[in-house]
């Protein structure tokens, strides 16, 4: 009798969280796309109500006093970061963070995250939130995912955003991250950009990574261990229109990624039917392993270009073994391969 009762309730829990996951994962998918467009039309729509003059304050403290916030190590909450809300978002997928190695909290880290996918849901539900118990796995660590300096340029978004404690990829927030805040911090930067979202559709190990220089760079100066991170199943998510390099389409997109700053890039997920998709994304598996630290001995004021090429390609072997080491736990063969461009 008990048995039952206990199968009628987890049957009822399952029946209200499912919708509850749509949610969360609809609203987010919303505003990766329109969030910052958002963010202006309801601050407009305030100016036009009773109550502006919040409005008018809050707009005039952000330009005028709060927008250097984002790169001096933003302005997470805890309380954000642990909103319920976050784990119907996990459990969509379903997401998983897994550790190889120990973090020593003592240190400073600068993890790159691979790939961009399309929305960067793996960087934001594990580096963003607690959904995947960040905190638990690495204790003494404060994660900071970084993007776009334009993004806190946005009424409401930037605040919203910040509140994950998601600050900006300049150097300068960088620098700030690894050297002004003690020690166990971490900056995650999701190294291939805009660029490596043109990539980004089901089956593609592509990652744009061979002139990208400028973390190892930093890593030097400031003396930050680099961690490389692979989420398995960031592209699976989402599927794109054909863009091959060479393509007229692609070209486009390059051009228009020159102009904003990001990649505009056409694509679609699951839908009512097979004729009608939507911009939800795919129920597939995020499993985000971060792997072991490559140590950085001692900052380096002006480090040569020699340094900075041996440490990247120290890199580049570390994601690489990581890669080929875990694939096969997650359905890859062992016959894939990254593909570093």
């Amino acid at each position: 009798m008990a048995t039952r009762q206990r199968e009628k309730m987890d049957f009822s829990f399952s029946f209200f969280e499912e919708p509850l996951q749509i949610g969360v994962v609809f609203m987010m998918t919303g505003l990766f796309i329109f969030g910052h467009t958002i963010g202006i039309l309801l601050s407009f729509y305030i100016l036009l109500t009773p109550v502006y003059g919040f409005m008018v304050i809050y707009l005039f403290w952000t330009y005028f006093f709060d927008l250097k916030t984002s790169s001096k190590g933003g302005r997470r909450s805890e309380t954000f970061r642990k909103l319920k809300s976050w784990e119907y978002f996990r459990d969509y997928f379903p997401a998983r963070l897994v550790r190889t190695k120990r973090l020593d909290p003592r240190k400073n880290y600068i993890l790159g995250y691979h790939p961009h996918g399309i929305m960067c849901a793996g960087a934001w539900v594990n580096f963003a939130t607690e959904a995947t118990g960040f905190s638990r796995l690495f204790p003494g660590i404060k994660s900071h995912l970084l993007t776009l300096t334009l993004m806190f340029k946005f009424p409401l978004w930037r605040d919203f955003v910040m509140a994950g404690g998601v600050c900006d990829v300049s150097k300068e927030s960088i620098r700030h991250i690894v050297t002004k805040q003690g020690t166990g911090n971490a900056a995650v930067i999701v190294i291939g950009g805009a660029a490596e979202s043109l990539d980004a559709r089901p089956g593609s190990y592509t990652l744009t990574l061979r002139n990208r220089k400028g973390f190892a760079k930093l890593a030097l100066q400031t003396g930050a261990y680099l961690v490389p991170v692979f989420s398995f199943g960031e592209n699976e998510i989402f599927n794109q229109v054909d863009n091959p390099r060479g393509s007229r389409l692609r070209a486009f997109q390059n051009r228009l990624m020159k102009i904003l700053s990001f990649a505009p890039p056409l694509f679609f997920g699951r839908g009512i039917s097979r004729m009608l998709p939507t911009f939800m994304p795919y129920k597939r598996p995020i499993c985000t392993v971060v792997g072991a630290p490559i140590p950085v001995k001692k900052a380096v004021a002006n480090p040569s270009g020699q340094q900075i090429n041996r440490l990247h390609k120290k890199y580049v072997r570390g994601l690489i073994n990581l890669f080929d080491e875990q694939k096969h736990r997650y359905g890859l063969p062992r016959s894939v391969k990254l593909r570093i461009v």
